[in-house]
């Protein structure tokens, strides 16, 4: 088998989390009468706060209050999180688990900040998975540019063309393609019909029955 990387984006990939973003991004625009829409939600995958809130959302192009909006929605997003639980992605977690005893490298490469996948990582028990994080924090870029993936590449000592990405946005997708990887789209996000009309190298529903190998042979 050849000797790989994974990189994971982590909402939607890993762990079943779309809920708890749509719920925490209402209530900061309720808390400061700012608009928002779930229409506008779904256009925000694999974006950083810091695109979508001047962007996106267009709630201000004051960086300072940008951030300040950030931070709290995503405070609000731990406790919401703590609330109504983690739910993993059907299937991640024994994928994930026989990567390891086979020794692929994992890490996980997210538009996400950093307290929240180490918040995450400590509530689901998976301190012992990932052996690097590349997250919103370790870029200036967010995708479709490749930073965070060649960042998490970089953190495992591995070359782009050895790496594989399991990606639930087309934002991901271009992001890995423009770094030279192998792409996995994950059909939580979007449907399998829509990732079967894109340029990906393989898709999967669930991890359920995604075996090392079957990425192995990515490569053949």
């Amino acid at each position: 088998m050849k000797n790989f990387c994974a990189i994971f984006d982590w909402d939607g990939v890993v762990i079943d989390s779309a809920e708890n973003h749509r719920l925490s991004w209402r209530a900061l625009a309720e808390r400061h009468n700012l608009p928002f829409s779930d229409d506008m939600f779904k256009t925000t995958f694999g974006q950083t706060n810091r695109y979508i809130i001047p962007n996106i959302y267009r709630w201000t192009l004051d960086h300072a209050e940008a951030d300040s909006l950030s931070k709290e929605k995503e405070e609000i997003y731990r406790q919401i999180a703590l609330k109504k639980g983690i739910p993993l992605v059907r299937g991640v977690e024994g994928f994930l688990r026989a990567l390891k005893s086979a020794g692929i490298g994992m890490a996980v490469g997210t538009s996400a900040p950093l307290i929240n996948i180490t918040f995450a990582v400590e509530n689901i028990g998976f301190s012992d998975i990932f052996d690097a994080v590349a997250s919103s924090e370790d870029v200036s870029r967010s995708k479709p540019a490749p930073d965070v993936f060649l960042a998490a590449a970089r953190k495992l000592g591995a070359q782009p063309c050895d790496c594989v990405v399991f990606e639930d946005s087309l934002h991901g997708i271009e992001a890995a393609r423009a770094a030279g990887m192998k792409k996995v789209a994950v059909a939580t996000t979007f449907p399998h019909s829509f990732w079967a009309a894109q340029d990906v190298d393989m898709v999967v529903d669930s991890f359920d029955s995604l075996k090392p190998e079957d990425i192995s042979s990515l490569w053949e």
